[in-house]
């Protein structure tokens, strides 16, 4: 085995990113697009970034993420600024510690078992979408206990309709909503049968009437902050819908294009599970263990650059400032994009090829990039609390998925599309050739 396993052929691109990734090149790190408060700003690049995260008193998120509001909630640390976003995140961070997520590496494996147990050799699966559905039956069951979990494809079904706003531009977004279509309400009624499920295990928390109290639900229904400051629940269940919205929407995503990758480029899955019989054999993961799979975590990283969740991110511009010296003016709405920083060559050493080893400190020329380099879960102030608990359970899965198959590429093209949460539109197809 070739220890340099991986890099070969470039990256699967996304027009609309590979369109922002030109107008870069062109015009550099500040462009302006339309009129007045309804235009755009596009700050790109690593510099850019930099000064977004720095200056969050500049900007606002809430008219930004306001397509993700039916879904979401009012509440939601995305939709949250100033002192109401620092202290919902006090009392959310405590939810989402490592501590708590080592709890749920058996939920992670089991899942990721079930959906294995049913495959057999010669058979033909989409691994995206089998996945997507194990990794939100895990969110659910690590978000509300074993309990609810029985209930995951309740919650896909009725949750879909509101997913599927996700992808509208917030034009066509306040369309549905002024004229009622049929696409909004439908998206009402499913997010009043899940709001209603969500309140009940809520309330059964508060009461001490649970299976099983170590949840995020849990922590978030008991957490207080130093001066005795509790979450309404509202506001609970609006962090609990992010998270399983971020949770198995957005990582099911990665999950797909790390698959792609390690099957299409040469090398790589072989190296990958090489790594975790070596490690793992065939038992449960602790955290010592996933720190151990050096390639393992490089081909997650790697996956995250090359097809970040997010191809863009936004703010509304709420205070007038000065950037790569030009006036920009309060009013605008200001896109970021982690897609095309991903991208540049003057950050990344061949940055379309698929190289997991970049990632290994062990590794020639290894460079650590900064936070304003590497942004797959935004940074800042408002960086995604999930992101641990996220590249867990992708390494976890991906695991289990190189150590009991071996699978083969199905012909065809893979395309990408959404611009919230980056994923193949028609699935990854595999022949399974063997199963452990």
């Amino acid at each position: 085995m070739s220890k340099n396993a991986g890099g070969a052929g470039p990256a699967i691109g996304y027009r609309p990113g590979d369109a922002l990734y030109a107008m870069h090149r062109r015009f550099g790190p500040l462009m302006r697009a339309g009129l007045g408060r309804r235009g755009f700003v596009y700050l790109m690049g690593p510099a850019a970034n930099s000064f977004v995260f720095a200056n969050a008193e500049l900007f606002r998120t809430r008219e930004a993420f306001e397509v993700l509001v039916p879904v979401s909630g009012e509440s939601a640390l995305l939709l949250s600024d100033g002192d109401e976003h620092r202290r919902r995140r006090r009392l959310v961070a405590p939810a989402l510690h490592h501590r708590q997520i080592d709890g749920y590496l058996a939920i992670m494996t089991a899942q990721a078992d079930a959906t294995l147990d049913a495959w057999r050799p010669g058979r033909t699966v989409d691994v995206y979408q089998e996945f997507r559905a194990a990794i939100r039956r895990t969110t659910i069951e690590s978000l509300f206990g074993r309990r609810l979990a029985a209930d995951a494809d309740f919650f896909g079904r009725h949750l879909q309709s509101l997913l599927s706003l996700m992808n509208d531009l917030p034009t066509v977004l306040e369309f549905r909503r002024r004229f009622d279509t049929a696409a909004w309400r439908r998206a009402v009624r499913d997010r009043a049968v899940v709001d209603e499920r969500v309140y009940a295990e809520i309330a059964r928390t508060r009461r001490g009437e649970i299976d099983d109290d170590d949840n995020v639900l849990a922590a978030l229904v008991n957490g207080r902050d130093d001066d005795g400051d509790a979450l309404s629940d509202r506001e609970i269940r609006d962090q609990a819908a992010s998270l399983i919205v971020a949770g198995y929407e957005t990582t099911s995503g990665v999950f797909g294009w790390a698959v792609h990758a390690m099957l299409t480029v040469p090398g790589v899955w072989e190296r990958a599970a090489e790594e975790v019989r070596s490690v793992l054999a065939d038992r449960v993961a602790t955290r010592d263990d996933l720190r151990r799979l050096t390639y393992l975590n490089g081909v997650v990283q790697e996956t995250l650059r090359l097809w970040p969740p997010a191809v863009i991110s936004a703010r509304k511009i709420v205070r007038d400032f000065e950037f790569a010296g030009r006036t920009v003016p309060a009013g605008p709405m200001m896109i970021f994009s982690p897609y095309v920083t991903h991208r540049l060559p003057e950050v990344w050493a061949d940055p379309l090829s698929f190289r997991p080893q970049r990632w290994d400190p062990a590794e020639p020329g290894y460079r650590k990039p900064g936070p304003h380099e590497f942004l797959p879960f935004g940074g800042g102030a408002h960086r995604c609390l999930g992101s641990t608990m996220a590249t867990t359970e992708l390494t976890v899965m991906l695991a289990r998925l190189l150590a009991r198959t071996t699978l083969r590429p199905v012909a065809g093209r893979v395309r990408p599309v959404s611009f919230a949460a980056l994923r193949p539109r028609d699935g990854i197809a595999v022949e399974v050739v063997a199963r452990d």
